[in-house]
């Protein structure tokens, strides 16, 4: 009997991209198979796999069993027709930059995206002759008018780190249909298991799989998904420029994927329940989560998210002085550069998101330095704030 009933995320979570390829001596873990070359006992066999003719692997620099798994699941996960890999989430978006931007052309996008891909918005691509178009990442009405001028690409991140500003993909993706143009989003905030932005209408889908993807903090990788037709041009741009994803990343972020529905559903309850917590503290001046009732976007996030995600961010009063106080009174957080693993990790923009950039462009894009990112991770939420709570006091009585 065949079964016609479409798993859920947390099955996939665990199955996905996992029956499809063969395991060594009947393991039930996918294996990491660390060769680089695949060897034939035939010219033409050996000729049809690189042609792909046939299925198989030629040299890992391509593709590997391990990764190919790791591709396929999270292929399942966003819905999506085919999936590439990368050795880190920038390379993701870089290489997807470089497949389908030439000189001359004209991108959109939000001015709240993440520090490196802004970096690449405002120093990289316009030496490359490419010109990028940065909007107000609340006015979609701003948004629909500079891509209704002409673009080839509409590029998003949503929610945006750290400001966790939501944009509508639904619309926005519509009004790049009209002009021709491809709409990306980086859905690593989100993930898969909150938000598909393929269901939405995006023709492509990135995630930084180092963050809650794997989940530990202990290995890196991004992914690309798509329609079989635009991912393989960025394979193909990957394959020849080498930012692949090592087997041994792959097989971690795999065996992470295994608990992402867990996390997540977790991640999603706390950071709801220390949002609201926060939003009553005396010394905190603002909260920014999108289950939230008093965030901006918080009715566009109820139409294209299941969950609200782990990540919020809060500014204090007294700012930046007052971050230097109280964070490193925390005793289950992690001051680090990182997001999505199972501990809490905390920490300022100027080190975090957007350390590329100066204190002028944090404020420019509405980053106040008293912002603080915080990634909300699997402990006990009672545990999380009575720490936060301790910590926040050494602001008002700093002896």
């Amino acid at each position: 009997m065949t079964q016609t009933k479409q798993p859920s995320k947390s099955t996939i979570s665990i199955w996905g991209g996992e029956t499809k390829h063969a395991h060594y001596e009947r393991s039930t873990q996918v294996p990491v198979v660390h060769s680089i070359a695949f060897g034939y006992k035939d010219i033409d066999t050996w000729r049809a796999v690189a042609l792909e003719q046939e299925e198989g692997h030629i040299y890992s620099r391509n593709t590997n069993p391990t990764v190919r798994a790791f591709e396929d699941k999270v292929k399942e996960l966003e819905g999506a027709a085919a999936a590439t890999s990368f050795s880190c989430g920038m390379a993701a978006i870089s290489n997807t930059f470089g497949t389908f931007l030439r000189p001359g052309n004209r991108v959109v996008s939000i001015k709240d995206s993440y520090g490196g891909t802004n970096r690449l918005f405002t120093e990289f691509l316009p030496q490359m002759g490419i010109d990028v178009c940065l909007c107000n990442t609340n006015d979609h009405a701003e948004l629909e008018a500079e891509v209704a001028k002409g673009c080839t690409m509409l590029y998003l991140e949503t929610p945006t780190n750290p400001t966790v500003k939501i944009t509508d993909i639904r619309r926005l993706a519509n009004a790049a249909q009209v002009v021709d143009a491809l709409t990306v989003v980086d859905n690593t905030f989100a993930t898969p298991i909150n938000q598909n932005p393929l269901e939405l209408g995006a023709d492509i889908v990135i995630q930084s799989a180092s963050k809650f993807l794997g989940g530990h903090a202990d290995a890196l990788g991004g992914v690309a998904c798509g329609s079989k037709e635009l991912i393989k041009k960025i394979y193909h741009f990957r394959e020849i420029n080498g930012s692949c994803l090592s087997p041994t990343d792959a097989y971690s972020l795999l065996r992470g994927m295994k608990t992402l529905s867990l996390r997540v559903a977790q991640q999603n309850r706390s950071a709801m329940t220390i949002a609201k917590w926060l939003l009553q503290h005396p010394v905190v001046e603002g909260v920014n989560y999108p289950g939230l009732e008093t965030h901006v976007n918080h009715a566009i996030a109820k139409t294209q998210m299941r969950g609200f995600g782990g990540m919020l961010s809060f500014s204090v009063k007294g700012g930046l002085d007052a971050i230097k106080t109280f964070l490193p009174k925390l005793q289950y957080a992690h001051m680090a550069a990182n997001l999505g693993c199972v501990e809490t990790v905390v920490g300022p923009p100027l080190v975090t998101s957007h350390v590329e950039c100066t204190d002028e462009e944090r404020a420019t894009v509405g980053i106040p330095e008293g912002l603080v990112r915080y990634s909300t991770g699997i402990e006990n939420v009672e545990d999380l704030i009575a720490d936060l709570e301790q910590a926040l006091a050494y602001i008002a009585n700093p002896a």
